[in-house]
């Protein structure tokens, strides 16, 4: 039977427990939690080989095995599994709190006229430990509280969460204000509103909300697919994508993108999905 490996946490030397008498492996482990402990690292195919995705700060990985400066990783988001940067992980951390802004900065007071030590994008996970002001305190430096809402608050307009990113580059296998594509739009927007969604978006048209037929009346939230793309419907005749032809997270009329994506020969959408 062929696996995904994307979402298989086995690379022949090592595959998980829960994998023992399915996988094929030299040895099965119990993962080793951790956590993201950089701004954003590479989620990669292979070590040091291409982007699969990114993963942001705080984010808890299970660690099956570190070798020669790669760790083969499981992401608890959305099981997808790859390698990171050895140097990207750190000790295993509970959350109390996720950035909801676009971006944030790090402060080493709390003040925001003292030069930044750092940033966190959407979606980061932090413990706040105490707050001094209009800050929140936590190990790695003062962050502008309302930034930050506390995890399993979830939001209830995945639109909105997207729009947040207006502008943000367009990044194949990015999930950061810094660079995202249009899965990981999806993605970020969806977990903001305790939406459980994979990382890719082939897997998104098949395991997001339920079918549409073609033809059926769109509303904001729903999602249209084309073969390797995804957006957003904001509104009628309108969606939100980070697109190649923008080179940035932008709208675009969804009859002209229809027509503009088919002249190019990649073909009408394949599917419209709307999310419980």
């Amino acid at each position: 039977m062929s696996h995904d490996r994307r979402r298989w946490p086995c690379n022949g030397r090592v595959a998980a427990e829960r994998l023992r008498g399915v996988a094929e492996a030299e040895r099965f482990v119990t993962p080793e939690p951790r956590t993201v402990a950089v701004p954003v690292a590479d989620l990669l195919a292979a070590p040091g080989g291409r982007r699969d995705r990114q993963v942001v700060y705080g984010e808890a990985l299970d660690v099956l095995e570190i070798r020669d400066g790669f760790a083969f990783v499981e992401a608890a988001k959305d099981d997808y599994t790859g390698y990171v940067a050895e140097s990207a992980l750190g000790p295993a951390v509970e959350a109390t709190h996720v950035v909801r802004a676009a971006a944030t900065h790090l402060y080493p007071e709390a003040d925001i006229k003292v030069p930044e030590r750092g940033w966190l994008t959407l979606g980061s996970r932090v413990r706040v430990t105490g707050t001094t002001g209009a800050f929140a305190e936590t190990p790695q430096g003062f962050i502008y509280a309302r930034h930050l809402a506390p995890v399993g608050d979830a939001e209830s307009d995945p639109v909105a969460v997207a729009e947040r990113l207006i502008g943000t580059p367009y990044l194949w296998g990015g999930n950061s204000r810094q660079g995202i594509d249009c899965s990981g739009l999806v993605q970020a927007a969806c977990v903001a509103c305790g939406i459980a969604c994979p990382g890719d978006s082939d897997m998104q048209s098949r395991e997001l909300g339920t079918a549409l037929p073609e033809g059926a009346e769109l509303r904001r939230g729903d999602l249209v697919f084309w073969k390797g793309h995804v957006a957003w419907v904001a509104a009628e005749d309108l969606i939100l994508h980070a697109n190649g032809h923008d080179m940035a997270v932008a709208f675009e009329g969804l009859a002209a993108a229809i027509a503009r994506i088919e002249a190019q020969g990649e073909g009408r959408p394949t599917g419209w999905r709307r999310l419980a």
